[in-house]
């Protein structure tokens, strides 16, 4: 898989299942039945003991839901172990198990951009390679799709992994549940279930796989969470440090700033440079009138000077958000609105 692997959807991928009908996943017996094209996207990176383990799994699965409309689709974002040869071995044995092969590692974000360009199912399914994502799951969260969710995430109640991953994930997803707005106890899950609008819509770079629950929420999609079981890990290590949470953050105001505020720059430096002004005006007219009251000499309060900085420093932003609003002006291309549904 080369580097210039376009991830724009082709109209063929749009168009290849539109009409199918969709099923219940359970009749009024309680039994499985299908519930239409199934697609399971799946990053890795040296996984090599893990996928044949995952891949037997994934088989029996989807052949009880969905018998003759699934595909794995496997994401090998430079594995330098002997990962792919599984993944040749497990294509050979069922056409249904197919793979990309990047030359090197781009990250996460990269594999799911991918891989929801190449997906041709009505749902797609992601999820971990190192088994501590369960696909028994799959029925269940297709289950929570059906009842007409957009987006199902999976929340890790339990989790079976050290305490320097799990307490800074708590902190992590309280913020960013917060800040987005969508209350949800585990956005970084892997295991998570979407409806074909959903990946045809938002957009996944740099490391933006995070918050795929919140742009989506910003689309109009409905989003909601489903508790999932999860596994300690069996092979390998885990590829994500500590680093990964203050790069989480900084993502997460990347993530606000792009989505929130880009068609609308003066909103956000607009209203802190007008705060900041406010403050430093409000102060120099309380120490202006302290002057002229014979109360204080201002050639010895600093407090002035603080005064004129904060003025200084609102004009400066409030600047910057009308230039940037004359950028966004001059720059603006046709809008692009996520449609639900159309009457003809």
């Amino acid at each position: 898989m080369s580097e210039e692997h376009s991830i724009n959807r082709s109209q063929h991928n749009k168009n290849r299942y539109r009409g199918r009908r969709r099923f219940r996943s359970n009749d009024a017996g309680g039994r499985m039945r299908p519930v239409g094209t199934v697609t399971v996207v799946i990053p890795l990176l040296n996984e090599e003991e893990s996928l044949p383990i995952l891949g037997a799994k994934l088989e029996e699965v989807l052949n009880r839901i969905a018998p003759d409309s699934w595909n794995v689709l496997f994401i090998d974002d430079g594995s330098t172990d002997g990962s792919y040869r599984v993944l040749e071995d497990l294509h050979t044995k069922n056409h249904r198990f197919t793979a990309i092969r990047f030359r090197r590692n781009y990250g996460k974000s990269a594999a799911l951009a991918v891989g929801f360009a190449e997906a041709r199912g009505e749902y797609v399914i992601t999820m971990d390679a190192d088994l501590q994502d369960d696909p028994q799951e799959l029925p269940a969260l297709i289950a929570k799709l059906e009842e007409g969710y957009d987006l199902v995430s999976g929340w890790k109640r339990k989790r079976y992994d050290p305490w320097h991953k799990t307490i800074p994930s708590k902190l992590f997803n309280a913020v960013t549940s917060m800040m987005s707005g969508i209350k949800l106890h585990d956005f970084n899950c892997g295991l998570k279930a979407y409806r074909r609008e959903v990946v045809e819509t938002v957009q996944v770079y740099g490391e933006m796989h995070r918050y795929i629950p919140a742009l989506a929420h910003w689309e109009g999609f409905r989003v909601t969470e489903l508790p999932v079981q999860h596994h300690p890990r069996k092979y390998g290590v885990s590829k994500f440090g500590v680093s990964r949470f203050l790069k989480g953050f900084l993502d997460l105001l990347t993530v606000l700033f792009t989505t929130r505020f880009v068609k609308r720059p003066m909103h956000l430096f607009g209203g802190v440079g007008g705060l900041f002004a406010l403050i430093g005006f409000v102060t120099d007219l309380y120490l202006a009138i302290e002057w002229a009251l014979g109360l204080t000499s201002l050639s010895n309060r600093p407090l002035a000077l603080f005064g004129v900085a904060m003025i200084i420093v609102g004009v400066q932003l409030v600047s910057i958000g009308l230039i940037g609003e004359l950028i966004v002006k001059n720059s603006l291309k046709r809008e692009r609105y996520s449609i639900k549904e159309r009457i003809p």
